[in-house]
């Protein structure tokens, strides 16, 4: 090495130099979110009044442009969007899909405000083989169903055709079935309080049947217990004994 002329750094292990600072985490991480204060509800404990993410007026306003994207994906496929047969279709796929996705126009509140009711009721309530169409967030095909639903009320009780309206207000939207088996046992207790809830969902998804390893018989049952149908395995036996007759 010459005279005067610097020699090559001496690098960590992480390939920086001794005398440079490395980037702290706090930098690289994106900023956290406020924490409640101690004793405050935290915000899930309100996700039942969660604010609509869509209105009517949204969909009127975003009706073209979903028109416009459906053109544009026969036109990929090969098609002519000018054919006969499909010269209306990108504006039908695109109301429909307004309509597969209703669920983010709609709140739990929005049902659920006047169908509470006090009721010295403490017994199991049970709603079984509630109809669900739902649409696959990973590949945007439906996955079919069946919900089964059960509480045990605390001093009140829901008016029962609100526990289809929950099931439809959540599944109305992109959904897993993991997280729709949990945000209606969520929603049910924050909004009812009860003793403890248990749902369970089986659905056939086509992503499953019709493409990938097409399995046209196969069923996927998830579920989620909460309260006592957790804690107490006779509760939770009783439940899902009483769902399968």
């Amino acid at each position: 090495m010459e005279q005067g002329k610097p020699g090559p750094r001496a690098l960590s292990c992480n390939g920086y130099g001794p005398e440079e600072k490395q980037p702290s985490a706090a930098a690289s991480r994106p900023p956290e979110k406020p924490r409640c204060a101690q004793g405050a509800s935290a915000p899930s404990l309100e996700s039942w009044k969660e604010e609509r993410t869509r209105s009517e007026e949204d969909n009127e306003m975003n009706l073209p442009s979903l028109a416009a994207a459906y053109t544009t994906i026969l036109r990929s496929l090969g098609e002519d969007p000018e054919r006969q047969g499909l010269l209306r279709t990108p504006w039908r796929a695109a109301t429909a899909m307004q309509f597969f996705t209703k669920g983010y126009q709609e709140t739990i509140s929005d049902v659920l405000n006047d169908a509470i009711f006090d009721e010295d009721h403490d017994e199991m309530v049970i709603v079984k083989d509630i109809d669900m169409f739902s649409l696959c967030e990973h590949h945007l095909v439906p996955f079919i169903g069946k919900v089964h639903i059960g509480y045990l009320p605390n001093k009140q009780v829901l008016g029962l055709s609100k526990l289809a309206r929950i099931v439809e207000i959540y599944s109305r939207r992109l959904q897993v079935q993991e997280r729709l088996t949990k945000q209606i046992a969520v929603a049910i207790t924050e909004a009812l309080r009860p003793t403890g809830v248990g749902v369970v969902i089986e659905a056939t998804h086509m992503c499953m049947v019709m493409r990938g390893v097409q399995k046209m018989n196969s069923k996927t049952v998830t579920s989620t217990m909460l309260g006592v149908f957790r804690e107490d395995p006779k509760t939770r036996e009783e439940f899902l004994t009483l769902i399968r007759s």
